[in-house]
């Protein structure tokens, strides 16, 4: 009995010493799966072409930097966000139509820094799409984001994302955000 005793008085300590770790670990998975789950949101509605679920990603203030501009606000977003993706295709098909070309946006490959109530993440992304003249699936694009996030009553919002496409203009030669340094740097 006494041993039993022992027992569980040590698993208690440990248990106790442990919990203020163990509840951080579980607040920054909670607040990942979150955070994942909203940027797969936003992704799975771009190619929808649903804006009310791509708005709902973001901040009031919300800054969008893309191949296409600079976008302040959700006003902006809204604007440039309209016309890309599902929404572009979005009341340009033939009553009759039974099918139609599409574009998915994959993203993978998340690593997110949370800090309280504001976090900030990269992935990469890359697009598909079945509008070819061949019938096969193709890669169009691959980039990646860096974003900036806040947690806003409860969910988290884009404060800022900053998407590169390293398939059009605005990619470069190395990405800091990505870890990388400039590669003719002499070591």
């Amino acid at each position: 009995m006494k041993t039993a005793a022992i027992i569980a008085s040590a698993a208690l300590c440990l248990t106790s010493a442990l919990a203020p770790g163990l509840a951080a670990a579980q607040s920054y998975a909670d607040d990942r799966a979150m955070i994942e789950n909203m940027s797969n949101h936003y992704m799975a509605a771009v190619d929808a072409g649903d804006i009310d679920t791509v708005m709902d990603t973001w901040a009031e203030d919300g800054v969008l930097d893309w191949v296409g501009g600079v976008e302040n606000g959700k006003d902006e977003i809204f604007a440039a966000m309209s016309n890309f993706g599902g929404g572009a295709v979005m009341g340009n098909i033939p009553p009759n139509a039974t099918e139609r070309k599409r574009t998915r946006h994959q993203i993978i490959n998340h690593v997110i820094d949370v800090d309280g109530d504001t976090a900030t993440s990269f992935a990469y992304w890359f697009a598909m799409t079945n509008n070819t003249s061949h019938g096969q699936v193709e890669i169009l694009f691959m980039g990646h984001y860096e974003d900036e996030l806040a947690r806003i009553d409860g969910e988290w919002k884009f404060k800022k994302r900053t998407v590169y496409n390293e398939s059009r203009d605005n990619k470069s030669l190395f990405y800091p955000g990505l870890g990388e340094s400039d590669p003719r740097a002499a070591e």
